[in-house]
């Protein structure tokens, strides 16, 4: 019986898997265009998926090794079945390791059923929960059908009774694992996860690459944003149908953790719902904070933020990444969010909190708090700066950023300096010529104000001669770095944690030791998951003699501090603030002292309630930690090196 039943099984559901695919394809290509490298993609594709993804998937042993036996048995079997079921092959050559394959997925799939007897919150439920078992029944099925074909039993064992009973598990196993793959279920990851390793938004992220800057905005399109779902690129939305939802991204979701409305699992299942048309009341996850499910509904051509998606989920976003650095699929979560808010902004004009005074400010007077341009230089008055616009060339243009407007942050600067002529670094700013760097602006979706602000930014550097950027502030050390390239703007750029780590280790500076209790350290979202620098302020804070108390959540996972993404501006509320659970997780070291590398994030720690760790910028450590030289010991610059090199 099932000598020619399965043939016709598996050629039926393959036409059908394939008109799936073609229909899901189509569902895609509505997106607006992107020019991707098609056959570079597809050649690409298994190296991506085999060391890209699973270097991230390694990150849970538990589940990396699931996976692969899982993954890797399904395909192998896949291959073979269509050999020796479907083209009728009578090889032991290829039974044999048929029936290994079979093994191999049997295996895995326990372990699957193992996870998902009692799941964590993270994971979605729903049809996941069915996942095991035709796991299980796709291995157990294709093991024993294939027992003749390898000469282990008779054709024909067992009769009809045997036979109906297998192809009820052929037609469960296949309509699970390959009809379901291109029209829907637990599988449909697999299609779409491929195509979107192989046509990925970002391919500079494989390989060990990185790339984190937005895309900028033609302001010359007729929408400005993502006004629906077929506003995304079409390749962002083929990211989105990878979704496995395993909810790493909304364990590490630092809005979901405070109750915020936001929850980056479900916004991902939203914009599915979107591409394809439908409500969430099937989502079979976590919903939004203090929103139920099954109010959501949406199609290709509706406007996102008018019954998808509420507008508050958006705004919520502090932009840390830790969403996308975890997810095992390369999701970028940040740049769907922002491409939405862009319209929002730019289109509807509606930016909550003081998102509309910050960015008439941005525009009035060239700073987010509005105050007077000409006063950017006040808290250095009694530093004797040398500024760019005299001096025309330095070694290090020393980028203030906004910090110079307030006087927590002034302290930080000032420490900075202090290092800086302590190494006779030759280094110059820009004085009232500096503008905001415009980070602001683009995480709230205005990438006009972004754009002319890095344009006015660029133009000004570009009349002088310098050979970095240094800046205490990681936000704009991102945008300088990595989203000014875009409009000329190509520096090599700074965090002065690894600038003075350089001093240190040059031996341009000396460092004495740490005179205090036990600290930890606070990896900036800007300065860690943007930009990979976590080794030089521990390397730094190790030269003044600090062992480190690390978080729990430190290094890649670090907690976001709240301060991000333009999130203080439009302070959506939720349950609790993203900075007193930052508090916590370093008052579960027992360190008195709280180590940070950006003024944002001082300034929202700082912003916790008393008692509380202190909280001191690596300048201010450093500075504090000086060895001072020896005042008969003639001062060194970088222009004195010069000079004996010429003569």
């Amino acid at each position: 019986m099932l000598d020619w039943l399965l043939p016709v099984l598996l050629l039926s559901v393959l036409a059908l898997a394939l008109i799936g695919a073609i229909r899901r394809i189509s569902l895609w290509r509505a997106g607006q265009p992107s020019p991707v490298d098609f056959f570079g993609g597809l050649k690409a594709m298994p190296r991506r998926y085999l060391v890209d993804l699973h270097h991230v998937v390694e990150r849970d042993k538990y589940m990396s090794n699931t996976h692969v036996a899982t993954a890797g048995g399904f395909v192998l079997s896949l291959v073979l079945i269509i050999l020796v079921h479907l083209f009728g092959i009578e090889s032991k050559w290829l039974a044999w390791p048929l029936l290994a394959s079979s093994v191999l997925m049997f295996v895995g799939a326990t372990f699957v059923y193992k996870r998902r007897k009692n799941p964590p919150s993270r994971l979605s439920k729903g049809p996941w929960m069915r996942l095991p078992k035709s796991l299980l029944v796709f291995s157990v099925t294709f093991f024993l059908v294939t027992l003749p074909a390898a000469g282990v039993l008779p054709q024909g064992f067992g009769g009809w009774v045997l036979a109906l009973i297998l192809a009820a598990g052929v037609v469960w196993g296949l309509g699970e694992m390959v009809f379901g793959m291109t029209w829907g279920g637990p599988m449909k990851h697999a299609f779409a996860g491929a195509l979107h390793l192989a046509f990925h938004r970002r391919p500079e992220r494989f390989g060990g690459g990185r790339s984190t800057g937005l895309k900028p905005v033609d302001l010359d399109a007729p929408v400005l944003g993502v006004q629906k779902p077929s506003d995304f690129k079409w390749n962002q939305l083929l990211g989105f149908d990878a979704c496995v939802q395993c909810g790493k991204c909304e364990a590490m979701c630092p809005a979901f953790a405070a109750g915020q409305p936001l929850n980056p699992k479900k916004l991902i299942q939203d914009m599915v719902i979107g591409l394809a048309g439908g409500t969430d009341a099937k989502f079979a996850g976590s919903p939004y904070p203090g929103i139920e499910l099954g109010n959501a509904k949406g199609g290709p051509d509706s406007t996102i933020t008018e019954g998808l998606v509420n507008p508050d989920t958006l705004w919520s976003c502090t932009t840390c990444r830790a969403c996308v650095e975890e997810c095992p699929m390369m999701i970028e979560h940040v740049d769907a969010i922002v491409d939405m808010r862009r319209f929002l902004t730019l289109e509807k004009g509606n930016t909550p909190g003081k998102g509309a005074e910050t960015l008439d400010n941005l525009i009035a007077t060239d700073n987010p708090n509005g105050y007077e341009p000409g006063s950017r230089m006040n808290w250095a008055a009694d530093q004797n700066l040398r500024v760019m616009s005299e001096v025309k060339e330095a070694d290090v243009l020393f980028w203030v950023s906004d910090g110079a407007f307030d006087m927590r942050s002034q302290r930080i600067l000032r420490s900075f300096v202090k290092l800086l002529k302590a190494a006779n670094v030759d280094f110059a700013v820009l004085g009232d010529e500096e503008r905001d760097s415009g980070d602001v602006a683009r995480r709230l979706g205005d990438d006009a104000t972004f754009q002319s602000l890095a344009k006015r930014n660029i133009a000004v550097m570009n009349k002088y001669r310098f050979k970095r950027i240094v800046t205490t502030d990681p936000h704009a050390f991102h945008v300088l770095k990595n989203e000014y390239k875009d409009f000329g703007g190509d520096y090599e750029v700074l965090h002065h944690t690894t600038f003075i780590n350089e001093l240190v280790k040059d031996g341009r500076i000396k460092l004495g030791g740490h005179k205090g209790g036990t600290v930890t350290y606070h990896d900036p979202c800007y300065l860690g998951r943007y930009n990979g620098e976590y080794d030089s302020p521990r390397e730094l804070l190790s030269a003044m003699g600090i062992q480190l108390a690390e978080m729990e959540r430190s290094g890649f996972r670090s907690r976001c501090c709240g301060g991000g993404g333009g999130a203080p501006i439009t302070d959506i509320p939720g349950e609790r603030r993203i900075a007193d659970m930052r508090i916590e997780d370093a008052r579960a070291t027992g360190a008195e002292l709280v180590a940070v590398g950006c003024q944002q994030c001082t300034a929202m720690l700082e912003g916790v309630v008393e008692p509380r760790p202190e909280i001191k910028d690596i300048a201010e450590l450093a500075a504090d930690a000086l060895v001072e030289a020896d005042d008969s010991q003639p001062a060194r610059t970088r222009r004195d090196e010069l000079a004996v090199e010429v003569a």
